[in-house]
């Protein structure tokens, strides 16, 4: 006897292949990979002894997986963070309608190509120097959680204060600059380190914090390697490397930095 299949049915199994992606791709590459895997064969595994109606199996399985749902909350928060921000770099930076339009807030294309032009000309002469550098530019995420154990600045952006902060000598350079509405926030700002595992050695702990970075929230970091001068970008948990600046430029005149 066949199966009478709707068009629900095929949309039903098309949500759930997308979510399902959507999840492998936010926790490919981290150490929840494994204990996802494992949540994920054992739920296979309930769901076959149910069909096989092995009732004392499928009833211990059904309580451990109850009392999995909350343990998932616990061990996977960030990936379910990240997802979240995901959601929200895609369909509410991107529209339209933001909050910062409906008030009135957002700034105009002038300011932001101006800004963008002096983090770039500071950017192209940290990266001749091999001056390390971390520049996290916020968009909607606000930028005081990430200032508590920095230096508050609220200054406007300008390519010789940026090279002044990263200068080697100077207090202020070990940690990120912190950019908010088009202003330097604070400096000398510690970030969380990404817990990706399959990071390549090479890549040291500013960009492993500009990963990290892009992972608690929807800001984007400019990266200059103290070691080789060459630009990187840390963008929604992935790493844009070896850039040139006329790409630099370009990311920062087209990915809405705020």
């Amino acid at each position: 006897m066949l199966v009478p299949i709707t068009f629900l049915d095929i949309l039903d199994i098309f949500l759930v292949a997308i979510i399902l992606y959507q999840v492998f791709i936010l926790i490919k590459g981290t150490s929840a990979f494994s204990i996802f895997l494992v949540v994920f064969l054992l739920y296979v595994f309930w769901l076959l002894v149910k069909a096989l109606d092995m009732s004392l199996t499928s009833a211990l399985m059904g309580q451990v997986m109850g009392v999995g749902v909350i343990a998932l909350l616990i061990v996977f928060q960030q990936e379910i963070r990240r997802f979240l921000l995901v959601l929200g770099n895609r369909y509410i930076r991107n529209s339209r309608f933001t909050l910062n339009r409906f008030f009135g807030t957002t700034q105009t294309e002038k300011s932001v190509s101006e800004v963008a032009e002096q983090i770039v000309k500071a950017t192209e002469s940290m990266s001749k120097s091999k001056t390390g550098a971390l520049i996290v530019i916020g968009r909607m995420t606000r930028m005081s959680l990430y200032a508590e154990h920095g230096e508050i600045i609220d200054a406007n952006v300008t390519a010789n204060l940026l090279e002044t902060i990263f200068f080697k000598n100077t207090p202020l350079h070990d940690g990120a600059v912190l950019i908010e509405d088009g202003r330097i926030y604070a400096a000398c700002c510690p970030l969380p380190v990404t817990d990706q595992i399959n990071l390549s050695p090479k890549l040291g702990m500013r960009h492993r914090a500009a990963l990290g970075m892009s992972e608690h929230s929807d800001a984007l970091t400019v990266i200059v390697s103290e070691e080789t001068g060459k630009i990187s970008v840390a963008d929604n948990g992935t790493l844009r490397e070896n850039l040139s600046i006329k790409q630099l430029r370009n990311i920062l005149l087209t990915e809405k930095i705020w």
